[in-house]
């Protein structure tokens, strides 16, 4: 309990010591947004060149355009590794944002008003996403399937998940709630250079309609 930041709303320097909590990691100055403004362009121009370089930088292991890819199969394979108790947990919470979400599907509709004009509502699904998924100092299984299950719910044909893999170490809890949420390809990188890759497309990352998922303060400006 010593380790729990408490603030006192009635303390003279509350709001102070608030607003430099909310922007320790919120800080997207200027400095922040020209180092993440060379990394997109980086990526853009050379593709899985530039993404692997700012991984064995960033996170500390080499890659190469195929070692990146996490395949369904790899996905399934941490959803059966898991325990018993992450497995039901996990379908748990699938099951409650599936549920909570198809209640905010849309349809189709049109009419024709009494001047003979037609009128109407198209819903359509984006073709592909991508979903960024924090990692390093925590993983959020969670975050995965926040966002991926309303995506299926949409009726999104791709699904893309890129996560952050210090050290080359994935976290089977992540792979499982991609597997189970319905997450069709993965990629074991992180940072503003996933976020580029996402937007761009490389010789490995397909290029998505969409980037949802929260990250650091380098992801954000990304």
């Amino acid at each position: 309990m010593s380790n729990i930041l408490r603030l006192d709303s009635q303390q003279e320097d509350f709001s102070a010591r608030l607003d430099a909590l909310l922007s320790r990691e919120a800080d997207t100055g200027a400095d922040v947004q020209d180092l993440v403004a060379g990394i997109l362009a980086d990526v853009k121009q050379r593709g899985n060149a530039a993404l692997c370089d700012y991984t064995e930088r960033f996170d500390g292991w080499a890659c190469t355009g195929e070692t990146i890819e996490i395949s369904r199969a790899r996905m399934q394979e941490a959803w059966n590794a898991v325990s018993d108790m992450d497995r039901e947990s996990l379908q748990l919470a699938t099951d409650r944002i599936r549920a909570y979400h198809e209640k905010q599907h849309q349809d189709d509709w049109e009419y024709t008003d009494e001047v003979g004009m037609t009128l109407g509502q198209r819903i359509t699904p984006l073709d592909r996403v991508g979903l960024y998924v924090p990692g390093g100092k925590a993983a959020y299984p969670s975050s995965v399937l926040m966002n991926a299950v309303p995506a299926v719910v949409a009726g999104v044909k791709e699904i893309v998940m890129v996560v952050p893999t210090p050290g080359g170490e994935i976290n089977e809890l992540v792979l499982a709630a991609a597997y189970v949420s319905g997450v069709q390809r993965g990629f074991a990188v992180g940072g503003a250079q996933a976020v580029a890759a996402l937007a761009y497309g490389t010789e490995t990352i397909p290029a998505v309609d969409k980037i949802v998922g929260p990250g650091n303060k380098f992801v954000a400006a990304a």
